[in-house]
């Protein structure tokens, strides 16, 4: 079976971390069909040609990314056109190419609507093709209420409608786009998917009276509330002093937020702002945290989580979007968004408990629902299930 990935986030030349999730999803499922991905991203730096094309092939995955050259016309709807014209003759030339290396695709996996949906459904049109669909967008939510335009509406129900099946990660989302009117008999939820090989518990971690915290994010305020977190944290080293915590990421806000830790008097003495780790340096961090923590605003289902399960370490996090869905008390804690009160209270409980939890359990958890032989079994079943 042939299965053509189109992912609105991918890894990129400019950035490797958007759309590392859909990126493992695909592998999940290489070792039983033959998986090719598509992607095509805008690029304001091409200057003699109008696109580039990056084919690399791996032991899974047949990859094909295609940068466009962006219009500079001064005429704005002239621009619109133009980009529109490349973006999609992009997705012609990955679909000539990879249709020669991988072979006509018997599936194809949209990841992220609208405009992808809009090219599978004009595919299944021409060629018969099913197609699937894969939401992680907040956009559905109630609280962020950024899924608009009449135009984006109507194209989203009729592509969401004429697909095979539709797989958001978590119940939480199905919801939230089925209020938005995009009905289709065949939801399943397929969570986000951790490598349970390099995520795992530290061997032989030392233990300190002072309790580890981790804090991982992109360092977006209005989401991640980060703000509210320090304002919390300044109120806790007024209480006690047997802790610290690692703030790991970066993004739009990191410096202000920063600039923030040092107003309040607790950068560098319990809060520590690491900056972005990746790979074994951000599972180290990870291994030796006692527990992790997110104020969040809004979430589907952050995969920071699902890794902190993978090293036995419990979680503690605002009850929004599909969380509480993959949360007991075996795990870590749940508490109501914006309440600092609350923050404080369970942060102090989880310092105080922190050897309570019991790591193998906590670990055997993500491997049972999140490991890539798991996620990627449940994928094939899917497809095998539409090919038929």
């Amino acid at each position: 079976m042939k299965v053509l990935y189109l992912p609105r986030w991918y890894p990129n030349r400019y950035d490797p971390m958007p759309g590392l999730f859909i990126e493992r999803h695909a592998r999940s499922v290489a070792g039983h069909v033959d998986v090719g991905v598509l992607y095509v991203h805008p690029d304001d730096g091409l200057r003699d040609k109008k696109y580039d094309i990056d084919i690399s092939n791996d032991d899974e995955l047949n990859q094909v990314r295609i940068y466009f050259k962006t219009s500079r016309s001064k005429i704005g709807w002239w621009r619109s056109i133009k980009n529109t014209f490349r973006y999609l003759r992009s997705h012609a030339k990955g679909f000539n190419i990879l249709n020669k290396s991988l072979g006509k695709p018997d599936i194809l996996h949209v990841n992220v609507l609208t405009r992808l949906g809009v090219i599978a459904w004009f595919y299944k049109q021409r060629h018969n093709t099913p197609y699937v669909i894969t939401e992680h967008w907040t956009r559905y939510l109630p609280m962020i209420d950024n899924f608009n335009g009449i135009f984006r509406k109507w194209a989203s129900r009729v592509v969401v409608r004429g697909a095979a099946a539709v797989l958001p990660v978590t119940e939480n989302l199905q919801k939230a786009m089925e209020s938005h009117g995009l009905k289709n008999k065949n939801y399943i939820i397929i969570p986000n998917v951790v490598d349970t090989e390099m995520f795992h518990p530290e061997e032989r971690k030392e233990r300190s009276n002072r309790a580890r915290i981790l804090h991982v994010s992109c360092f977006e305020d209005k989401q991640k509330n980060i703000s509210g977190l320090l304002r919390v944290l300044k109120r806790l080293s007024e209480q006690r002093d047997d802790w610290e915590i690692d703030m790991v990421g970066e993004g739009i806000h990191y410096e202000k937020l920063v600039k923030y830790g040092t107003e309040l008097g607790i950068r560098d003495t319990f809060v520590h702002f690491c900056g972005l780790k990746k790979g074994r340096e951000l599972v180290k961090y990870m291994r030796e945290a006692d527990f992790q923590v997110l104020f969040s605003r809004f979430e589907n289902l952050p995969v920071v989580i699902l890794e902190s399960y993978a090293c036995g370490v419990p979680f503690l996090s605002t009850a929004v979007g599909g969380i509480s869905e993959r949360m007991s008390d075996d795990l870590g804690l749940l508490i109501p968004s914006e309440d600092e009160d609350a923050l404080l209270e369970k942060l102090n409980f989880m310092i105080d408990n922190k050897d309570q939890y019991n790591k193998d359990k906590i670990r055997e958890y993500a491997v049972k629902h999140f490991s890539r032989e798991v996620i990627g079994e449940s994928l094939f079943n899917i497809y095998k299930e539409i090919v038929s």
